[in-house]
């Protein structure tokens, strides 16, 4: 672990402090942390920052109950600056958006950015806007039985393309299998952080098992 006293606060007795998802990696702000506000995110597991409009040390979600348990707190090679990766109970913004960073000033015309959280998005939109002449939104008219008869197909197409051998043709089953499940979740209300917290829990679980059979090893 690095000593707290290696970092570099500047001369208000400050460092920058990049907040980010534990799920989803989304940065979520920056804000601003004093040694003291940092000695206690560490102490109660909660992020607190310093408001420098206030002068004075801010629980994120005291007021709100959005609160922010931290992960873990990483300083850069400088020393100078923190990125705390935190699990949210609530949007992350004053204005309750997920992210303080909303507002696009640029987007390449080549490139596209692509998350399972965009793609999630983009189904919740097409259930909602139903737009003609879409595939996805034929998969929500015709329904749950359609949607999983669907995913029961593309199952057993990742079975063959498996069985075969053949990477390529698996990746692209695979991903036309996640589509379908995606689509089945935005049906039934499952959003991607519900499957996000679902495995983290079994990693944990898992580890714990690994630890267990090492220690049983020892003996």
């Amino acid at each position: 672990m690095t000593d707290i006293n290696k970092l570099k606060f500047d001369r208000d007795g400050l460092i920058p402090a990049v907040v980010v998802d534990a799920y989803s990696k989304k940065v979520l702000t920056l804000a601003y942390m004093s040694r003291e506000s940092l000695e206690i995110s560490m102490q109660k597991e909660l992020a607190c920052f310093y408001s420098r409009s206030r002068k004075e040390l801010w629980l994120k979600g005291e007021t709100s109950g959005n609160y922010q348990h931290i992960v873990s707190i990483t300083a850069d090679c400088d020393m100078d600056a923190l990125t705390v990766v935190v699990e949210k109970d609530g949007p992350a913004c004053h204005t309750g958006t997920d992210s303080c960073f909303t507002n696009t000033l640029f987007e390449s015309g080549e490139r596209r950015e692509f998350s399972v959280d965009l793609l999630y998005g983009l189904l919740k939109d097409r259930k909602q806007r139903l737009p003609e002449g879409s595939y996805t939104t034929y998969l929500f008219q015709k329904g749950l039985d359609k949607i999983l008869k669907k995913i029961g197909e593309e199952s057993a197409e990742v079975i063959i393309a498996g069985k075969d051998k053949d990477k390529k043709e698996t990746v692209y089953e695979i991903a036309d299998l996640a589509y379908h499940v995606m689509v089945l979740m935005v049906e039934m209300g499952i959003s991607v952080e519900d499957i996000r917290r679902e495995l983290a829990s079994r990693h944990i679980i898992d580890h714990k098992v690994k630890q267990e059979k090492m220690a049983g090893d020892e003996m």
